[in-house]
């Protein structure tokens, strides 16, 4: 019976590179020579540090761009509300999603059962397992999944006939 495993996955290697890409250029720009910014990463957690609202904007921006051009779906960032910190800093914590929530697993489940396309669908964990007696209905059950326009990284791995 085919079947396929819908996963989000960020490529980690991929994130300490465009981080490592992030302190270089803020190590090398002119506008922040002199300042206290910098960046740190802990696992599945980014912290900036910055010395101004506009400094952690730039950082911010500066993250977006190097994880995009190592091709990194920024959706899977949740940049979480700055807080002060010592000496008139701000901090701000960004973490990197990995696995699929509940509530967008069920969400998927739902529109998939709403579709009567004749396919299973369940939750295995962090994934959602997807088989069928066609492979037709699978590509068709991809397509209404990539329709949903979910603000998610999704990945379609582990196709199997």
């Amino acid at each position: 019976m085919p079947s396929f495993d819908i996963v989000s996955k960020v490529d980690s290697p991929a994130v300490d590179n465009g981080v490592s890409g992030v302190i270089k250029e803020i190590s090398t720009r002119y506008d922040f020579k002199g300042s206290m910014c910098r960046l740190e990463r802990d696992g599945e957690e980014i912290v900036m540090h910055a010395d101004d609202e506009l400094k952690r904007k730039q950082m911010e921006d500066l993250l977006i761009v190097h994880l995009t051009r190592k091709n990194i779906d920024t959706n899977c960032l949740e940049f979480l509300t700055p807080e002060s910190s010592s000496g008139n800093s701000i901090r701000q914590k960004v973490i990197v999603k990995q696995g699929i929530d509940r509530e967008i697993a069920q969400k998927i489940i739902k529109t998939i059962k709403n579709s009567k396309l004749k396919v299973q669908s369940s939750i295995q964990g962090d994934e959602v397992r997807i088989s069928g007696k066609k492979r037709d209905e699978l590509q068709q059950t991809i397509q209404l999944i990539k329709d949903m326009d979910l603000k998610f990284p999704l990945q379609y791995i582990n196709f199997r006939d």
